[in-house]
């Protein structure tokens, strides 16, 4: 149910969701997580955060994934989570996973940025207290810091989860060599490193030619990818021209205009004829796409309005593809990488 002032959730909330392992580790997720990238900021309406919140926990989808910097402003999604988690969810705090990041530009000064030990114990604390957390279960390192020592970094994590704050370390947008370094970091601090969060999607490819989804596998590291409909081009809603309400008019910062050539368009509308074929929706079958692959963990999926929740949700019926199928997918795309 989604009565704000009464939420209790459904009690099959486990009878379809599927939960895959990260990695070797012992953490569970659900194929499907709950991103607070977009729509949990300042601009939203805290009656539609609660109602996305709970469907997703209707539906079994127990991980709520966030950073210092998620808004607008920054903050402001860590602070609507906290609300939420305090007046909806108190009682339903070790059925969670609720994970933050730190490492993008967050306060002014030269401490509130990149990967200083300073940095990213400091923004742990905070991001508690905006929570209302006495831990949160992973603590990501957002991006790599060409300055500071990868050693100061990762032992910065090791003491997040030692001091207790966090029950696990992540790491983001990370390739694959530098992954690795930090692993065998992380492994000598016995610093239980679980999971490492990239883009994917089926326009971009990033972590199959970086080494990423190869380390991963062989150092037995789960993947969650975020932006799965790269920015709503996967979604569907931009085949028969650009929507009044949608992220392109309203927002902009990662989407704009000039990205939906002609040339995308047709790679748009073919994947979309062959997403039918399979008897799915564009966007389900993106996700499902990503999915195929076992090494991969969970997909981070943004959400606007709960429908949009359910609808991804439909991704998991299908998780299967031809040979010919992927071949077809990689024609319509790769000429068409973000």
């Amino acid at each position: 149910m989604t009565d704000a002032a009464n939420y209790t959730p459904s009690e099959r909330r486990y009878a379809e969701m599927t939960y895959r392992r990260s990695g070797r580790s012992g953490l569970k997720l659900p194929a499907v997580s709950l991103g607070f990238w977009h729509n949990f900021g300042d601009h939203g309406t805290y009656d539609n955060m609660k109602a996305l919140c709970f469907t997703a926990f209707d539906n079994g989808i127990t991980h709520f994934d966030l950073a210092n910097n998620y808004g607008p402003a920054a903050g402001a999604a860590e602070r609507n989570a906290g609300r939420i988690l305090r007046e909806e969810l108190s009682g339903y705090r070790d059925e969670l996973i609720v994970s933050t990041k730190a490492g993008y530009d967050m306060w002014p000064g030269p401490y509130g940025d990149w990967g200083s030990r300073k940095y990213l114990l400091s923004s742990l604390d905070q991001s508690m207290e905006r929570l209302g957390l006495e831990y949160v279960d992973v603590f990501y390192h957002h991006r790599p810091d060409p300055e500071t020592p990868l050693e100061e970094t990762m032992g910065a994590l090791s003491q997040a989860v030692t001091s207790g704050k966090a029950l696990y370390a992540g790491l983001s947008n990370y390739d694959g060599p530098m992954m690795e370094r930090a692993a065998t970091i992380l492994e000598s601090l016995h610093c239980p490193f679980v999971i490492n969060q990239n883009r994917y999607s089926i326009y971009d490819r990033s972590i199959e030619n970086n080494g990423l989804l190869e380390s991963a596998e062989k150092l037995g590291k789960g993947i969650i990818t975020f932006s799965p409909l790269a920015q709503g081009l996967l979604t569907g809603r931009y085949l028969n021209g650009i929507p009044a309400d949608s992220r392109i008019r309203t927002d902009g910062r990662f989407l704009s205009e000039n990205q939906i050539s002609e040339e995308r368009l047709d790679s748009m509308r073919g994947l979309n004829d062959l997403a039918g074929q399979r008897g799915q929706t564009l966007a389900e079958m993106s996700l499902a796409w990503i999915l195929r692959d076992s090494s991969v963990t969970s997909v981070l999926i943004g959400a606007s309005k709960p429908q949009q929740i359910l609808d991804n949700i439909g991704a998991l019926t299908n998780t299967a593809f031809s040979d010919e199928e992927l071949h077809a997918i990689d024609e319509l795309s790769l000429r068409q990488q973000l």
